[in-house]
């Protein structure tokens, strides 16, 4: 079961509605995990616009009693008519400390969820924040900076880039998820100005990217789109990858 992270550098790329809009599209029954350190309420009060109010989530994880597992089953939560279940993030940043010591025993409960035949998708929001999950990131199977492809959003990333090389514990699998390409540059000049593959990309379409990030009504056709066809691909380019960074890791270890 691969874990998969995203995260921003800078800006407003679209992090949280590219991890909706994922999980609302993949094709295996996935935990949607909110850990933005920003508190920005991304399920609750965007794609669910405040129709659901707040049980229970990562604070109520941090507190429980109960063995690892056990908390993260309860607090997690079905999408009705779905295969995706979502975890609750914060509801405020002053939240974000709180948070310090959930973050590596959570990443070790969701790389060991695999007999449950979940995937997991992790919103982990703009790096550099107060209560970043740093060891989520590290520990993910893949994890990509979402990114447009202007100069001012690649100046950021390229930064952070250049931080990761660095870094005491780097991730495992770093990629690029690129929002828009071609405005105006491709994957190619992207992957060569930051160093990282593109592992995919996901067209730039407000219409249909608002559906997951506020619940606007679905434009028509909807299922049909660029936008959500591109998420399709885009499941299947990160599915691609961890496939070939675990196959990768067994020659290694044969080697």
């Amino acid at each position: 079961m691969p874990v998969i992270c995203l995260c921003s550098a800078a800006g407003a790329p679209g992090v949280t509605t590219t991890a909706v809009g994922l999980a609302m599209n993949w094709a295996r029954p996935v935990l949607l995990v909110e850990s933005d350190p920003s508190g920005s309420n991304g399920l609750l009060g965007g794609m669910f616009r405040g129709a659901r109010e707040y049980e229970s989530g990562l604070l109520d994880i941090a507190a429980s009693p109960l063995a690892m597992y056990d908390a993260v089953r309860d607090a997690t939560r079905p999408i009705e008519g779905t295969e995706v279940r979502y975890l609750v993030g914060l509801q405020t940043h002053t939240q974000a400390p709180g948070l310090e010591n959930l973050w590596a025993p959570l990443g070790e409960e969701l790389a060991d969820l695999e007999h449950t035949g979940q995937d997991v998708i992790v919103d982990a929001g703009r790096l550099g924040l107060v209560g970043s999950p740093e060891p989520l990131l590290a520990r993910a199977d893949l994890t990509l900076i979402v990114t447009r492809s202007h100069l001012p959003a690649l100046a950021a990333a390229r930064s952070w880039v250049e931080q990761l090389r660095s870094a005491p514990t780097p991730w495992r699998q770093p990629g690029v998820l690129m929002v828009g390409e071609g405005q105006p540059y491709r994957s190619k000049e992207v992957h060569k100005a930051l160093g990282l593959p593109v592992i995919s990309t996901i067209a730039d379409d407000p219409a249909g990217a608002a559906v997951y990030h506020r619940g606007a009504p679905a434009p028509r056709r909807f299922g049909g789109s660029g936008y959500v066809r591109s998420l399709h691909t885009c499941a299947q380019a990160i599915t691609g990858a961890v496939a070939r960074y675990r196959t990768e890791l067994v020659k290694d270890v044969n080697a």
